[in-house]
């Protein structure tokens, strides 16, 4: 039994192209969650900054596991702890960590557009192979008549 062009097609739709869009938007997932860690902890960041201007500590409350919370109250936050990938955290004046956090959502988002640029021409891909596949088929189905 041969197996037809446009099933040839079809099958590497299906077993390559969505898999690849698969992949892709799951990479686009995760970056897009990382991009919103950061930004949140840009947001906090310069709310340290502002209370620091104000002379005041910080204020926050802690999950201390379970989701149950704590409140907490920092004093002195000249100095903060940053979560740099692999679970690696570095110790950074609230300046520099602010400078970081900007620096790793540039980035982040860099690379999430790359990963959207992939995904868009995967699409692309899919659409004008099942173009391909109705007009193969239109031309079958007027030769057959």
């Amino acid at each position: 039994m041969k197996t037809s062009s446009s099933e040839k097609v079809e099958n590497f739709i299906h077993e390559h192209l969505h898999e690849d869009l698969r992949v892709y938007e799951a990479q686009l997932k995760e970056l897009n969650a990382e991009i919103l860690e950061y930004v949140q902890l840009k947001a906090m960041i310069e709310s340290i900054l502002q209370n620091k201007a104000n002379g005041e500590g910080f204020k926050t409350q802690v999950n201390i596991g379970g989701n149950m919370f704590m409140k907490a109250r920092a004093d002195n936050v000249d100095r903060i702890l940053v979560d740099v990938g692999l679970k690696v955290f570095v110790e950074f004046t609230i300046e520099e960590a602010l400078r970081f956090v900007d620096l790793r959502v540039r980035v982040l988002t860099k690379q999430a557009d790359v990963v959207r640029d992939k995904s868009i021409e995967t699409k692309a891909h899919i659409k004008l192979a099942l173009l391909v596949i109705g007009d193969s088929q239109r031309l079958h189905t007027r030769d057959d008549r």
